[in-house]
């Protein structure tokens, strides 16, 4: 696998906010609004990019993809 600790934090964060700031609207007080299930995936979509991308600095031999 080709992540680095900083993308995977960043990406896991942003999706996770996204995530979260939907969710939320399904408690709040007003009834007419709803969480929008499109963001939803789209945040859960970035913490899977995030998981995966590789950082500029990290060369393929240190991620382990080339010998």
């Amino acid at each position: 696998m080709g992540a680095s600790w900083r993308t995977t934090m960043f990406g896991i964060i942003s999706g996770l906010m996204i995530v979260l700031a939907e969710a939320m609207t399904a408690f709040d007080s007003d009834p007419k609004t709803n969480p929008s299930i499109p963001e939803i995936f789209a945040g859960f979509a970035l913490m899977g990019l995030g998981s995966t991308a590789r950082d500029n600095g990290v060369t393929s031999e240190r991620a382990g993809i080339k010998r």
